[in-house]
């Protein structure tokens, strides 16, 4: 029987979302996957890096491109080709036959997928009314906590059961499968008839030149660099990439004066919510990507834990955030911003749980300890992260709802890549060059100690946050179009 039409919309969040959980599982699979990429396909230590952080830099680079041409082009058509586009360098991967060909495949998974997820939040952003919305963005954050657990889990799965002798390319060819899925459901449920752009709308080429190839060669050796030792050619392109960025913002800001059309608008940064919504998003992102990062080196060579085992060990924290994102549901139409500051307490409650833990047993640590902290995190993201989604777009018009999505897309990966950079190195400057478990235990303690200074920094810009929340500013109880409405 043939799919039908969804004339009410109500599968029109699922197919979305479903994107996106495919765009986080391939973001988070890699990490379980490196031991067998190394044995099975010979990647050396740069090659896996760029396996790693070559989706995260073509995605980042280009996320705020895509956010525009779906702005210009329309949601749907951006999001079926992003998918589309996903699902076949999904299969380029898991057909690849050499290092070099999976690093260009991965790429080229990251820059469909800059088309393709910031259609997601522009899409619930035009679709739902602000009280619906606000349901739609908490399920929003229960995908990106599914996305993060499937990632671990079934990764650590596909993995452990061999399918067919697959190894590291089942995971990839799962996707794509999916893709291929996802693709013939949403073709039929997105509503064709999408809100027309304004008139007058255009491309700034170059303005999206300038910002891509900025944050290109600031992300590059971020990524790299660590692996390949900081050669001076990564402190170059670091270096020019400051004027390259400069100069991009100079020509919007000039665009945006003479009447044009910018890729970014200078206005959205003026609003004190986005620009304070996106440094919150930065500092949660920067902490918990570096948590996750660290946790999935000290399970595995710390602790000696398989990938099974240590993807399972992130599974409380997948399902406590699924929990906790539900009954913050019913909890923020009574405390609001309230909520959201608790949340943040859970969460640096739960690092100095890790920190301390780390600390005090610099040899003999149980794995226990870590999965009660990784299972805190999980429970105070989930309070978290669904209204920081929307604290930035709540005054956002629909028309920039594409580019703003994707400025706000492109902020949370720059942050990941930074938090990943930084603290990854001082995890490994900690380690040494002949790591035991002892090591890796003191090395991971340092890293936790920083993540909770950025927690505490979060809490204080959440703080800010709910000081600037409009409702408030009206002197009345939270309700839409606020940022902390009713999840």
């Amino acid at each position: 029987m043939p799919f039908k039409e969804d004339p009410d919309g109500r599968l029109l969040l699922p197919v979305v979302l479903a994107a996106y959980v495919l765009y986080g599982f391939d973001a988070n699979v890699v990490n379980v996957a490196i031991p067998d990429l190394q044995r099975r396909l010979g990647a050396g230590p740069a090659a896996l890096e760029l396996v790693v952080g070559g989706y995260v830099f073509t995605y980042a680079a280009g996320v705020v491109t895509g956010g525009r041409l779906g702005d210009l082009f329309g949601h749907r058509r951006l999001f079926l080709a992003g998918v589309t586009g996903f699902a076949a360098a999904s299969l380029l991967c898991g057909l690849a036959q050499g290092p070099v060909g999976l690093v260009a495949a991965r790429m080229a998974q990251g820059l469909t997928a800059a088309a393709m997820v910031p259609q997601i939040l522009a899409l619930v952003t035009a679709s739902f009314t602000d009280a619906e919305r606000s349901r739609a963005l908490a399920w929003y954050g229960v995908a990106g906590a599914v996305s993060g657990i499937g990632g671990q889990v079934l990764g650590g799965l596909l993995l452990d059961a061999d399918v067919f002798g697959l190894g590291w390319r089942a995971v990839f060819l799962a996707t794509a499968a999916a893709g291929v899925a996802v693709v013939a459901v949403a073709a039929r449920v997105l509503p064709r008839a999408e809100r027309r752009p304004a008139a007058g709308l255009e491309l700034d080429v170059p303005g999206a030149a300038g910002i891509s190839g900025g944050l290109g060669l600031a992300l590059l050796p971020l990524v790299i660099g660590r692996e390949t030792g900081w050669p001076l050619w990564g402190w170059l392109l670091l270096a020019a990439a400051v004027p390259t960025l400069a100069a991009a913002v100079r020509w919007e800001r000039s665009v945006a004066r003479g009447g044009g059309q910018p890729l970014v608008d200078p206005a959205l940064f003026r609003a004190a919510t986005f620009a304070t919504g996106l440094a919150v998003n930065a500092a949660f992102m920067a902490s918990f990507s570096s948590c996750l990062f660290v946790l999935s080196l000290l399970l595995q060579a710390g602790l000696g834990l398989g990938p099974l085992a240590a993807g399972l060990a992130f599974a409380p924290m997948g399902l406590l955030a699924i929990g906790s994102s539900f009954l913050g549901r019913r909890l923020v139409a009574r405390l609001g911003p309230a909520v959201l500051l608790a949340g943040c307490a859970v969460t640096a409650l739960s690092f100095l749980i890790m920190a301390v833990a780390l600390h005090t047993h610099p040899a003999g640590l149980s794995p226990a300890w870590l999965v009660v902290g990784i299972a805190g995190i999980g429970a105070g993201n989930g309070l978290i992260l669904p209204s920081l989604v929307g604290a930035p777009l709540a005054d956002v018009p629909r028309e920039r709802s594409g580019v703003a999505a994707g400025v706000l897309t492109t902020a949370q990966q720059f942050a990941s890549v930074i938090g990943v950079a930084v603290l990854g190195a001082v995890f490994f400057a900690r380690l040494g060059t002949h790591p035991d478990r002892g090591a890796h235990i003191r090395a991971a303690e340092s890293v936790f100690w920083l993540g909770l200074a950025l927690v505490v920094v979060m809490t204080a810009l959440v703080a800010r946050l709910a000081w600037l929340d409009p409702a408030r500013r009206r002197g009345r109880p939270t309700a839409a179009p606020s940022a902390f409405v009713e999840l």
